[in-house]
């Protein structure tokens, strides 16, 4: 009686009825929230909650944590479970609590069952997230095809620079020419040879930065880089330039397995050659002109280009072969008009240049933004 007693005490603490344990068989009567609890290998399972093998209580003092964004509930057991199943999990939306039985469970199937959609208990959690990036012969990850991610990828990271001179950036298939950006990568064409599934995607990648971690003997390492090139390597999935190369491997140059995600390059020292720019390609003139954004905040999503004193308005459209550059109308050109140039980036807020028309027909005009905003 007196553990029957403790047993409604807790359930009345949460609100709920929980378990009946006569000996033989445990009910949760909380069906409302699970429809169909299953007790298979001392486990409990619904919908709304699921308990590995490890939670459950074959010896005496257990002890069984269930956790969500705000759920901690601890069940500390000096009962002594003699069947083949006893299981406990807890979970409530609000509620931190401790209960604690002295019961003895007999039967063969006895389980405490609190009931929450947002709870998954799990023994191996901590095993998943737990990864420091130590290894050993770091520098010799086998080649695989890189594997895409939401906002990113995983696979090899490499490197086409001097880890010891560190060279700047010479712009790569980006088009950028001689800059002063330390801190660069080429990032992959494919996934498979030849899709063409990658992110580099004729250029669009092209001034994008990427965070870039990579296992090492001391654990994962991190760096930022800018996107100035594209992987000519067909199992490529970042390759660094010296700098950054530097940082993670030391001198260790060789095949690691990274992860990078695409961040914004605003904040970020070493990844910056110079102020934003517009600049037109060599050769421009009234007759035809392609221009690229340099030093931008990010890659570069679209670039349109509004009337000041007209109701004119144009979207650039990329150029299909010369990577990086974006086509200027000819109507564009052959005039002194105003417009405004605006450049819309994967993140973060547009820059916007204020210029006439002819100055967009000049060829290796450097178009800075700063000077450019009124």
């Amino acid at each position: 009686m007196r553990n029957l007693a403790l047993v409604f005490f807790i359930c009345a603490l949460l609100g709920a009825a929980i378990v009946a344990c006569d000996g033989s068989n445990a009910t949760d009567v909380r069906s409302d929230l699970i429809d169909s609890p299953s007790l298979t290998n001392g486990g409990v399972s619904s919908a709304g909650l699921s308990m590995s093998s490890g939670s459950v209580l074959e010896n005496s003092s257990e002890t069984v944590y269930a956790s969500s964004s705000s759920v901690v509930a601890l069940v500390s057991s000096s009962s002594q479970c003699e069947g083949a199943q006893c299981g406990a999990g807890v979970s409530s939306s609000s509620i931190d609590s401790v209960a604690s039985s002295s019961s003895r469970c007999e039967g063969e199937q006895c389980a405490l069952a609190f009931s929450s959609s947002e709870v998954v208990v799990s023994s191996s959690s901590e095993e998943e997230d737990g990864d420091d990036g130590k290894c050993t012969a770091c520098d010799s990850y086998t080649a695989a095809d890189p594997e895409l991610t939401e906002n990113g990828g995983k696979g090899s990271v490499t490197t086409y620079g001097s880890v010891t001179a560190k060279e700047t950036s010479l712009g790569g298939a980006c088009n950028y020419g001689q800059t002063n950006i330390q801190y660069y990568a080429a990032i992959h064409v494919n996934v498979s040879p030849g899709d063409n599934k990658g992110p580099w995607q004729g250029g669009a990648a092209c001034g994008g930065c990427v965070r870039v971690k990579a296992k090492t003997p001391d654990g994962w390492k991190k760096v930022t880089v800018r996107i100035t090139d594209r992987c000519p390597d067909a199992d490529c999935g970042v390759d660094l330039g010296g700098a950054p190369a530097s940082d993670i491997m030391g001198i260790n140059v060789g095949r690691y397995y990274g992860e990078w995600e695409f961040v914004s390059c605003e904040g970020v020292e070493g990844v910056w050659g110079d102020s934003t720019s517009l600049w037109v390609k060599e050769g421009a003139s009234e007759f035809w002109s392609i221009v690229q954004v340099r030093n931008p905040k990010d890659m570069v999503k679209a670039i349109t280009i509004y009337g000041v004193d007209s109701r004119d308005y144009y979207e650039l459209e990329m150029v299909v072969g010369t990577e990086n550059f974006w086509t200027v109308p000819v109507e564009v050109l052959k005039t002194d008009n105003r417009y405004r140039v605006v450049v819309s980036y994967r993140t973060g807020d547009d820059d916007e240049w204020k210029i006439k028309g002819s100055e967009l027909a000049e060829p290796e005009a450097n178009l800075y933004l700063w000077e450019h905003r009124e």
